[in-house]
């Protein structure tokens, strides 16, 4: 790192901007100032002159997000923004930004960038059209769809798929019309010139400040680890918010995998490839076919190890799951040949040939021998399967790619510390020294929250555990008239409950699942009584205020399930460099996710609500003391009786 580098922007002057009377309070309708979000915008100013690193921690309400992008506004060199979802880009983007801007009255050039997979690429809808037309009834009901898509591709400037409300996440087209970093055909392409990917890449390259998430951010670390170039522009400073999220994720983006989606993919594509030049079209299919209906046969054999992360070395005692996979194998081979024999009549044939040859090579390494410090596991689904070889721990690679960069790095979350400690974060990302912060949250908890944790509660491994939670539950979501969140850490107890809660609540009931969340969360604010049960993706990322949400009730603390076997790699090498396990890192990861979850109570200035944690081991075991202080500081009570009457005040 430079000791130091003009930037333009210097932390003392922050106050003139954050403080009472100041001009975001001038320009910002209901902006208030709050000493927490002057002290973090002041850090990251020191951080930006200085080219440094800081990991910040900033309590909900701190308003972290104009803590560090006014200071980005206002520094005069380039800078990478990455979030953790695509909302919160589109947020920064279309909402945050353009306020501040407007607001600072400087303009600068800022850009979005998603991953390929959110841009509508014309040559893949082209290809999708002709096979909708010469397929059968089922393919052709999706050509109103794609004809959609067609004209609002001659309207639209960006080609961001978000445009399109009509096409969800989900939707089986989205992968039909947009392109992968194996099937794209580059400057092959016959609609490269109009490729939206390149487009919105090229405004990256020009920009002042480009917007990313994290799963670009890593994408990017790995190719230029690789030497294979870069995706993002060079940075004078790089903020990741929603930081928590990033060592698991790097985890993934520094290891290896194979998926039945890319086995298809691949297949599909080539079948239709094959079928644009006539190019030994029923050969390709039939052998298509092949490595399909092995993908599929893998899944059969595999089915007793459905919906859980298995290890290697426990499928590969099921002769079954290993003769299946030597099937896949097999199949994948004589498609990679067939493949090569006529890759060079297109462009899109051989790119084709390419992924076929590349996921033989990766099927060869899962299969190999292991290696040391790489974790050999599985997902399998109903319908999918994805192999993985995965780093036991990638700091040391995470932390290289952030030294190498004479850039200025800015980590921050509402959920960093563990104890008001931010080394469980610096260990796991390989930091060595960086400034650390906490900025409190400027809410006032003790007055508006309550912490209820419930004194008569069986072990949280009985099977009448769940009754226990819900029996706690039911006469607070009865005295807060509804408006409650019941968060659980796994399916089964979701499932569990639900079924006990219908038969008991006049409140409406709604249940992850039942539709996408966006929809679950649309008509919890709509209604304004409900009550939504939910899992882990109910614990983050998830924002209501005001009186619809008073009461939020959370079945266990969140530990990872002990039989997961990446959790179990990594724990055996922190005991064999001497640590403890539960400790260092189960317990620190816990907190962080209990977090999490205590976080989807109090959103705003004026909200009020209990947070009920309904497992015992907060008081009964010793560790129990370190999820205590890392929450907010809430009154505390074990009488439900001071509960209900606490409820019973609320609107």
């Amino acid at each position: 790192m430079n000791d130091a580098v003009a930037s333009g922007v210097d932390g003392t002057g922050m106050d003139e901007w954050f403080g009472a009377g100041g001009r975001l309070e001038a320009a910002l309708e209901g902006f208030q100032a709050r000493a927490p979000q002057l002290a973090m915008a002041e850090a990251v100013a020191e951080t930006l002159t200085s080219r440094s690193v800081l990991v910040a921690e900033a309590g909900t309400g701190t308003g972290k997000t104009f803590a560090y992008l006014l200071p980005v506004l206002l520094d005069t060199g380039r800078a990478i923004i990455s979030t953790g979802t695509r909302h919160l880009q589109d947020q920064l983007f279309h909402r945050d930004l353009p306020a501040l801007q407007a607001a600072i009255g400087r303009p600068r050039d800022i850009a979005l960038l998603k991953g390929r997979a959110n841009y509508l690429c014309l040559h893949r809808l082209d290809i999708a059209v002709e096979e909708s037309v010469q397929g059968g009834a089922a393919a052709r009901r999706d050509l109103a769809q794609l004809e959609k898509l067609r004209r609002w591709s001659n309207e639209t400037r960006s080609g961001d798929l978000a445009e399109v409300t009509t096409l969800p996440d989900a939707s089986p087209l989205r992968p039909r019309v947009t392109s992968t970093t194996e099937n794209c055909l580059g400057q092959d392409c016959p609609k490269f010139n109009d490729c939206f990917v390149l487009k919105a890449r090229r405004r990256a390259q020009e920009a002042d400040v480009v917007v990313v998430n994290h799963h670009l951010l890593l994408a990017d670390m790995v190719l230029k680890e690789e030497g294979f170039g870069e995706i993002l522009p060079g940075a004078d400073a790089v903020v990741i918010d929603e930081a928590h999220q990033l060592p698991e994720l790097a985890s993934q983006y520094f290891g290896m995998r194979v998926s039945s989606r890319q086995l298809t993919g691949v297949a599909r594509d080539a079948v239709a490839e094959a079928l644009q030049i006539a190019a030994d079209s029923q050969e390709i299919a039939d052998e298509a076919k092949l490595l399909e209906q092995a993908t599929v046969e893998f899944l059969e054999a595999s089915a007793a190890f459905e919906n859980r992360r298995t290890a290697w070395t426990e499928l590969q005692r099921d002769r079954k799951v290993t003769d299946a996979l030597e099937n896949i194998s097999a199949r994948l081979d004589e498609f990679a040949a067939r493949l090569d024999g006529i890759a060079e009549r297109s462009r899109g044939l051989e790119n084709c040939a390419e992924r076929a040859r590349l996921a033989v090579a990766g099927l060869d390494a899962l299969t190999a021998a292991q290696s040391p410090g790489i974790i050999r596991w599985a997902e399998i689904g109903r319908r999918h399967f994805v192999l993985h070889a995965t780093p036991v721990d990638p700091a040391n690679r995470f932390a290289g790619q952030i030294y190498a960069r004479a850039a200025a790095w800015i980590f921050t979350s509402a959920t960093l510390a563990v104890s008001n400690s931010l080394e469980h974060f610096t260990q796991r990302t390989g930091l060595e020294e960086p400034r650390q912060e906490l900025f409190d949250s400027p809410f006032d908890y003790a007055a508006n929250a309550m912490l209820y944790v419930p004194q008569e509660m069986p072990d949280t491994n009985t099977p009448a555990y769940t009754r226990a939670v819900v029996a706690q539950a039911l006469p607070l979501i009865r005295a807060a008239r509804g408006r409650t969140f019941l968060l659980f850490t796994s399916h089964r107890a979701l499932q569990e409950a639900a079924a006990m809660l219908r038969d008991q609540l006049t409140f409406p009931l709604l249940v992850q699942g039942d539709m996408p969340r966006s929809q679950l969360l649309e008509r919890f604010r709509d209604l304004g009584d409900a009550v939504l049960l939910g899992t882990s993706s109910f614990w983050e990322g998830v924002d209501v205020r005001g009186p619809a949400l008073s009461l939020v009730v959370i079945d266990k603390l969140p530990f990872a399930s002990p039989d997961d076997p990446v959790l179990q790699a990594r724990l055996a090498a922190i005991r064999e460099n001497g640590g403890n396990p539960f400790f260092d890192y189960q317990v620190p990861q816990a907190v962080i996710g209990l977090k999490q979850g205590v976080g989807r109570l109090i959103r705003d200035v004026d909200d009020r609500g209990v947070m009920a944690i309904c497992d015992p081991r907060l008081y009964a075991k010793s560790y129990g003391r370190v999820f205590l202080k890392s929450l907010p500081s809430m009154s505390v009570t074990r009488d439900r009786v001071e509960v209900i009457r606490f409820l019973n005040t609320l609107e």
